[in-house]
């Protein structure tokens, strides 16, 4: 059976991209109550596994049924995939690269692209290889990197490349673990292996003691978990196993979007007029994704 292309999985990745988007209230927030960004990532996915763990133990335990010989893919999306993007754009960002980091975070659609056509035989077509230009292009008009003189460590180059490649890797796992296991279990395994492979990054005696001294902090955690990342990833898959791989790396490119307006209207970040031209080209090449025509070559 062809999946299908409708609105639906176009809006279920749109929304995965808003909610991650939207990550930096949390983050801020816990990070200013003393949480190192390598224990904000391993709380986020402890949090994670717990709480979906805890759902499929009520409601549906069939789904935690895995064939082990398939760990691997699970071990691919959790441990190198997850685990290596965030150690590799986080230490992008700590180094005080955050606008390249952005930027090469999203070479992933291009990586994604190729490993598709490779392994899955999707088209590279005209229109795709259009919306990809505009989604690079408006990754780097967003972040705002047009305004710096920067003179970038080559470790910083290929800590933001691997973070894309990693990043991208995620849609090819799962592509291959949807052919077999339902969208929770993929998602449940994901985090349950990414949260073993944090455990060398995360002082959880410390993170207990920093929540117990600041209570309040424990919602910006839930939310962290919950609205940032069990419903986008669960969305995110759900609407993969829909569509095309490469489509949906470039419809969740409105992540950056969602940074850049988050950014101006919150933070009272730089408005410039470049980069309201890079939040209109990510959201064209959403647009010229969901034309008739793009529909009509995801079809073969």
């Amino acid at each position: 059976m062809k999946p299908d292309r409708g609105w639906a999985a176009t809006l279920a990745i749109i929304f995965a991209g808003v909610a991650w988007g939207i990550i930096s209230i949390f983050i801020r927030k816990l990070s200013a109550g003393g949480l190192s960004l390598p224990e904000i990532v391993f709380t986020r996915m402890l949090f994670s596994a717990l709480f979906l763990g805890g759902y499929l133990v009520v409601f549906d335990r069939e789904k935690f049924k895995i064939t082990w010989k398939d760990l691997w893919l699970f071990i691919g999306s959790g441990i190198v995939c997850l685990v290596g993007f965030n150690c590799c754009y986080f230490y992008t960002v700590i180094r005080g690269y955050a606008a390249v980091g952005g930027v090469l975070l999203y070479t992933s659609p291009a990586f994604i692209m190729l490993f598709s056509a490779l392994l899955f035989r999707e088209k590279i077509t005209k229109l795709k290889l259009a919306a990809l230009l505009l989604t690079v292009s408006g990754g780097v008009l967003v972040s705002g990197i047009y305004n710096q003189q920067l003179s970038v460590p080559w470790g910083i180059v290929v800590s933001g490349v691997a973070s894309g490649l990693l990043y991208g890797l995620y849609s090819i796992f799962g592509k291959i673990a949807l052919r077999k296991y339902d969208t929770l279990t993929l998602v449940f395994y994901t985090f349950a292996t990414g949260t073993a492979g944090c455990l060398l990054l995360g002082d959880l005696p410390h993170t207990l003691a920093v929540c117990c001294r600041q209570p309040d902090l424990l919602p910006y955690l839930i939310g962290c978990s919950v609205i940032c990342t069990v419903l986008p990833y669960f969305m995110y898959t759900w609407g993969l196993n829909k569509t095309t791989a490469g489509r949906a790396s470039i419809l969740v490119a409105v992540e950056p979007l969602i940074c850049a307006v988050m950014g101006i209207a919150v933070y009272g970040e730089d408005h410039h007029w470049l980069r309201i031209c890079g939040v209109a080209a990510i959201l064209s090449a959403i647009v010229l994704l969901n034309l008739p025509s793009a529909t009509a070559d995801n079809e073969g």
